[in-house]
């Protein structure tokens, strides 16, 4: 059975595809459903739209982590703490350090 959030989302992004918090939205409620090839293509779609939503790093970099994509994962996160680190977004910054930091 389709999840209704996520058809919520899909359908409202056919209306506004450059809405990034539609984006995330979806790539979080894929993670919720732990459909990781989905949850990376909307956080990357996210991601596209708003080069600077450093939310949609981490969450990307811990869908990459889930699928054991290790060097992808470690450029998000890189990426990431670059983006926070503009934005002055402390949190990010420092769960994206402790997830590379986890890394193997």
């Amino acid at each position: 059975m389709p999840n209704p959030k996520i058809e919520q989302f899909k359908k409202v992004l056919q209306m506004d595809p450059k809405d990034e918090t539609l984006w995330f939205g979806l790539g979080k409620a894929y993670m919720g459903d732990e459909n990781w090839p989905e949850a990376i293509s909307a956080l990357k779609s996210c991601i596209d739209v708003k080069p600077t939503y450093s939310a949609a790093y981490m969450a990307l970099a811990q869908a990459l982590q889930k699928i054991e994509h290790v060097e992808q994962c470690r450029e998000v996160c890189t990426k990431g703490i670059s983006v926070a680190t503009e934005n002055g977004d402390l949190m990010v910054i420092k769960s994206l350090e402790d997830l590379q930091a986890s890394l193997p």
